[in-house]
């Protein structure tokens, strides 16, 4: 198994912490071990598909959209941008966006951006800890201020940036807004509802995500946390989770990996071969071939994420 060392970024609203990162330029370092120092790149065949990050936000991130696989590859050569975000703490009154409220058109979208009145269509949220969003290429967005939240996404790094509050970027200039390009990226249609709906659990799986790009599940961990239903075995105190794709019993695939993101407490990680621990703003990349890791909480117990392709 395989820790990170992070990737601080310092951004005008705040930091990012990308704790397991395949984009070029940034790509992630083994931490610890017998192959500490070695990059992702050098573990993993191709591009590594997946990009996991901790959000801290102390200002309104800027308003913005990303693009889907075929404009992405059209324009710059790489995946487009689909997401999920699992917020972890909230300051009273935090809020975030996400999608349309009302129906317009891309000659709309363009003169709200220039009458500044574009936040007016815009869907906001008030976010408490264990919402979930999932926000498809194509879905207006931002993170508000006063939240700190996990995100999983595809392997890029493209952004249109649609409004950002006529605030100077840490150079003092405005930064760059990309009107045009987020024009022809963005889902113009309304849903009913873009907030993810679960049923919260202790000691048992709850899929939160599944998408053609990462299948995402949440465990919530008692200090004697035990899950029974299938994939999961008992296995003394902690719970074990079999290889992606087993869950609808077929073989365990050799190819599938699997990413554990710490939520919170910590906990004990073992597959036949290795043994790690999990806290708090980590990631723990459990290679294919393992035949499933098995969980063990500390005292607090373990609250995380396990998402795969």
């Amino acid at each position: 198994m395989y820790k990170f060392k992070p990737i601080l970024k310092t951004l005008v609203w705040g930091t990012e912490s990308w704790v397991l990162s395949g984009v070029p330029g940034n790509e992630s370092v083994v931490a610890e071990g017998p192959e500490a120092g070695r990059k992702i790149t050098e573990l993993y065949p191709g591009q590594f598909p997946l990009l996991i990050k901790f959000i801290d936000a102390r200002r309104d991130l800027s308003i913005q959209v990303h693009p889907g696989d075929a404009l992405a590859a059209e324009r710059h050569g790489c995946k487009g941008k689909t997401e999920m975000w699992y917020v972890i703490g909230a300051n009273p009154g935090a809020k975030l966006i996400s999608g349309l409220k009302e129906k317009i058109g891309p000659d709309d979208y363009v003169r709200l951006v220039a009458e500044d009145r574009i936040t007016d269509v815009l869907s906001e949220h008030a976010v408490s800890p264990g919402d979930v969003f999932f926000l498809p290429a194509g879905r207006i967005h931002a993170i508000g201020g006063g939240c700190y939240l996990a995100e999983i996404q595809q392997t890029s790094d493209i952004t249109y940036r649609i409004y950002d509050y006529n605030r100077p970027g840490l150079d003092g200039k405005p930064r760059q807004l990309h009107t045009q390009e987020a024009k022809d990226a963005i889902d113009y249609q309304v849903y009913p509802e873009y907030r993810t709906p679960y049923e919260p659990k202790r000691n048992a799986p709850v899929e939160l995500v599944r998408c053609p790009y990462f299948t995402t599940t949440l465990y919530d961990l008692s200090g004697s946390g035990r899950a029974s239903s299938e994939p999961f075995s008992r296995v003394g105190s902690g719970v074990s989770v079999a290889q992606p794709d087993s869950a609808e019993g077929a073989a365990a695939a050799p190819d599938r990996f699997l990413i554990a993101v710490g939520l919170s407490g910590s906990g004990i990680l073992r597959t036949e071969s290795d043994e790690t621990t999990l806290r708090e703003g980590e990631a723990v990349l459990i290679p294919a071939g393992e035949g499933g890791v098995t969980f063990h909480p500390g005292p607090e117990g373990l609250k995380f994420l396990t998402t795969h392709p």
